[in-house]
């Protein structure tokens, strides 16, 4: 009797949602990431695409984000999260399989902005499912779940380069088409899962009026502490895409080999996901806003760091704090807007934070890539220090008399 107490907790039905959302993020995001890591580009050169045309395919992805994200969590208030986590599924199912037919490189663009309307469904719903069903200890369960999809996310490309490098020897895209029959396998169980969410509290289909999503948009942005916050995860991935686009053409400037390069992506996507758990718990105890702040100035004071580094070990110390920033803010910064937003606004509130995270992430590469050309790589990095101290103050200001 007192072994099945003290078992009964792992069976209990907030563990077992814990267990089915990291699994349902881990398979998801694999997904996902195999099918662009490192194929995409080699696929999309296969079928004769030039570098204008892979970097339109590369940009198409975080625009879905930026289009969706928002009425996705305005629809999943409105008329429950499991039908927008089930279009998920069938997206990241059918996806992977478009690729099989294509053999015109254009086609790749309107393919890779469908494949993007899965997550961009996916990361706003989940975000609310656990702000819904973990209100105590919501920093720690968004935490662990970010870990989860890290751990796809780092997997997936390591995956996919052997699938290609065990099929190389075939003729033709074979080597790539083996690739998106993995990313569709492992999205089976995505589909299945998302079937199976058991949702609380059942709505009912209706159609969502124009004025819904206007009250939730002018809502969200109307107040300050979630616009700031907002402002955060766009600064936040801002130097973030700066980071992980031109990282690589440093190093290769300081004759670094793109293996080390590799180990120092890798050393800092696992910082990541071994330290949001810690800090998501830390989030759920002391102010969310201290954290944020910090997290925000020690990500960019890292990436401002990167043109005075030399050597590897050197990289290597400055990427890893930079993944510590990553992981200090952005777990708090999900938890805190689930703090704040009204309880009916969860969702929508979600969607907003999650669509400026893509702008952050477009704009990084680009307006830094400006930068760079003109004057080169130090006032480049700068700008991202520049924008985290600017935001940080903005933040602190909007939320000063906020719990």
């Amino acid at each position: 009797m007192r072994l099945l107490e003290s078992t009964a907790p792992w069976f209990s039905p907030d563990r077992r949602m814990i267990y089915y959302l990291f699994l349902l993020g881990f398979f998801a995001i694999f997904s996902t990431t195999i099918s662009k890591n490192p194929v995409l580009p080699l696929f999309s050169q296969a079928i004769g695409a030039n570098d204008v045309i892979i970097g339109l395919v590369a940009a198409v992805s975080p625009l879905a984000g930026i289009l969706f994200s928002f009425p996705v969590g305005v629809l999943s208030d409105q008329i429950g999260r499991k039908r927008l986590l089930i279009t998920s599924g069938v997206v990241f199912l059918s996806a992977p399989l478009l690729y099989l037919l294509i053999t015109d490189p254009l086609w790749l663009i309107p393919v890779r902005f469908f494949h993007g309307t899965a997550t961009a469904i996916l990361g706003p719903v989940i975000s609310a499912v656990i702000a819904e069903r973990f209100p105590k200890t919501k920093g720690a369960m968004l935490g662990q779940y970010s870990s989860a999809t890290l751990i796809g996310r780092t997997i997936a490309p390591l995956a996919g380069g052997v699938i290609i490098s065990s099929f190389v020897m075939y003729p033709g895209l074979i080597p790539y088409h083996m690739v998106y029959v993995a990313a569709a396998l492992a999205a089976v169980p995505v589909l299945l899962m998302t079937l199976m969410y058991p949702e609380r509290h059942e709505a009912t289909p209706t159609l969502v009026p124009v004025s819904r999503f206007r009250l939730s948009f002018v809502t969200f942005f109307s107040h300050a502490g979630l616009r700031a916050t907002a402002l955060v995860d766009m600064a936040t991935y801002f130097s973030f895409g700066a980071f992980e686009t031109f990282l690589p053409l440093f190093l290769a400037s300081e004759s670094i080999s793109p293996f080390l390069t590799g180990i120092v992506f890798a050393v800092q996507v696992l910082i990541i996901a071994a330290t949001k758990p810690f800090f998501g718990k830390l989030a759920d105890r002391f102010d969310k806003r201290v954290q944020i702040a910090a997290g925000l100035i020690l990500l960019g004071s890292s990436v401002a760091l990167i043109p005075l580094t030399t050597g590897f070990f050197t990289v290597l110390i400055v990427s890893s704090v930079f993944g510590l920033g990553i992981s200090v803010a952005t777990v708090a910064t999900s938890a805190y807007v689930a703090d704040i937003a009204q309880k009916e606004q969860i969702g929508a509130s979600m969607g907003a934070l999650s669509a400026t995270l893509d702008i952050g992430h477009s704009a990084g590469p680009l307006v830094t890539g400006i930068i760079i050309t003109s004057v080169g790589y130090t006032i480049g990095f700068f700008t991202s220090f520049l924008l985290a101290v600017a935001v940080t103050a903005i933040f602190a200001i909007s939320t000063r008399n906020q719990k």
